[in-house]
């Protein structure tokens, strides 16, 4: 009101014209808010644990970090007068999962060194040392996809960004400078902390795996693969109402009604068949509808409301009253412009192309060859194309809604930049071992690499695995449809940094060999090596 007034003072032809629009119960919102803070709660207690299951003593200084990151965040976040929403807290969800794997990359570093016979303190120098590059590489990236997901999203995908770049920001503080001063205190005081427990001695001790023999049945795995996400867009999608302009209502039933049924009996008011969802349970429906969407105003929502009333009219109690609907039973309301919605599809692919785009700028500047940034290229795009395919192909056969909406864009941008932080670790290593083994065949130099980053994949890729797995199960149905991609991503992510990304530099330009360090840089590690 303020601003349309200030508009027609400047006597500007520039009325105030309302766009989106949501109302949230509060049943809906204490739900949703509490259940992201019981996942937040688990995923944090499952990985304090498992630190110390698999570090040892080690494990301590994880968990420390992790407590400081954690408190850090929320303190600026604070300070800064965010707003904590259900995509918010599944920001803080994933940044515990994402936090662990810088003192995860330092320890498994350190770990090897112990194992080539180095002292205690020359291995945790060579490991914080060594460990630098791709720990900086990895969190630029995903920093990267952060940024640009700020920049164009709206709503609840920018607060997820925002949290996600802080997080970011404090895990390379909390996980650098903080770690290496508590083991550098031990140290120096001839206290030495312990890196192996009796489960991670063993797990993935000398890995000798073949999997670079083993990549054409990958590439064909990964062509059905790549080739359903292609079909997806033929096969279509269920776009949420940011991306289709709509009304959609979370509305309560005193007993169990059948989806089809209240399909069936809305079409004869609205005529045409809205989109039903259950939100927990079958008491609980959730009414997408673009009936008169294109006609905006106060009546007309009031107009669209009671129609909607009186199509539920044989679900509801009898005599309930239109008052007393609105009020008790009507738990949620949104609506979106299509003028909105086509901001939102236009921001979406602007977003994921310049993400797409910067990290294999990026890459190339690393690494100076350009099959890096192919493989970097490919494996991306089969990663968004495998979850756009789940997304497209298990549509209605899902106990809940896999809609492309916001949260959605937010999660393909997270599994690529999540993507991304695994396919520089095994890069970064590729590139050190080709200084390290002069005359070994790439096939051998790569094989050699991925294994020896192979305990630091699945320790990253589970951690993450099982906070998301976490949120998908007691965060409630607002971030379900945001955790089941990034678990399909999670997943995916980890097979093409292995599978996709590192065969492409075996196949392509078979005769040009791979970029390597700096002479100086290589003799460094080659001494420090031997």
């Amino acid at each position: 009101t303020d601003m349309a007034e200030m508009l027609k003072s400047g006597k500007l032809p520039a009325p105030a014209k309302i766009v989106q629009e949501q109302v949230v119960g509060p049943t809906l919102g204490e739900e949703a808010v509490n259940g992201g803070m019981l996942a937040f709660t688990i995923a944090f207690a499952v990985i304090f644990v498992l630190m110390l299951v698999y570090y040892n003593s080690g494990g301590w200084i994880a968990n420390v970090s992790l407590i400081l990151n954690i408190l850090f965040t929320i303190a600026i976040l604070t300070a800064l007068g965010n707003t904590f929403t259900a995509a918010s807290i599944a920001g803080l969800v994933l940044t515990i999962g994402m936090a662990v794997d810088t003192n995860v990359l330092i320890f498994e570093r350190i770990k090897e060194e112990l194992s080539h016979g180095k002292s205690y303190k020359e291995a945790v120098n060579i490991g914080y040392r060594r460990s630098l590059a791709p720990v900086l590489d990895a969190h630029i990236t995903t920093f990267i996809t952060a940024a640009i997901l700020y920049y164009f999203g709206l709503g609840p995908v920018k607060g997820f960004a925002f949290v996600q770049m802080w997080g970011i920001a404090l895990n390379l503080f909390c996980g650098i400078l903080i770690s290496r001063t508590m083991t550098d205190w031990f140290t120096d005081r001839g206290k030495h902390l312990e890196y192996f427990t009796g489960v991670s001695r063993k797990i993935f001790k000398h890995a000798q795996f073949k999997f670079i023999e083993g990549r054409k049945k990958a590439y064909i795995v990964s062509g059905v693969l790549i080739a359903l996400g292609i079909a997806s867009f033929f096969n279509g999608f269920d776009y949420g109402v940011e991306f289709k302009g709509g009304r959609s209502y979370t509305v309560k039933f005193d007993q169990a009604v059948k989806n089809e049924d209240v399909a069936n009996a809305l079409h004869s008011v609205f005529g045409e068949h809205p989109i039903i969802k259950t939100v927990g349970d079958q008491k609980h429906l959730n009414i997408t509808t673009a009936y008169k969407i294109d006609e905006p105003g106060m009546k007309i929502d009031s107009l669209v409301e009671r129609t909607l009333y009186t199509g539920l009219t044989g679900f509801l109690p009898n005599g309930l009253s239109f008052e007393k609907f609105d009020a008790d039973y009507k738990i949620a309301q949104q609506t979106v412009q299509p003028s909105i919605s086509e901001d939102l599809k236009r921001g979406a692919i602007y977003a994921t192309g310049l993400a797409i785009l910067a990290i294999v700028v990026y890459i190339f500047a690393r690494f100076r060859d350009s099959r890096f940034s192919i493989g970097t290229i490919i494996s991306l795009i089969h990663d968004v194309l495998v979850t756009l395919a789940v997304f497209s192909f298990c549509r209605g056969f899902m106990p809940f809604p896999l809609e492309i909406d916001q949260h959605f864009i937010a999660a393909i941008l997270t599994v690529v930049g999540f993507s991304m932080n695994d396919t520089v670790i095994v890069f970064d290593r590729i590139r050190e071992n080709l200084g390290l083994m002069k005359g070994a065949s790439k096939e051998s130099i790569i094989n050699r690499s991925i294994n020896d980053t192979l305990s630091r994949t699945i320790m990253t890729s589970f951690t993450v695995f099982i906070s998301i797995l976490i949120l998908f199960i007691v965060g409630g149905e607002v971030t379900r449809g945001f955790a089941f991609a990034m678990l399909i991503g999670v997943l995916v992510g980890t097979y093409s940094s292995i599978f996709v990304a590192a065969p492409i530099l075996v196949d392509f330009q078979k005769d040009k060999p791979l970029a390597e360090h700096k002479a100086e840089e290589k003799k460094e590690r080659t001494e420090e090596f031997a």
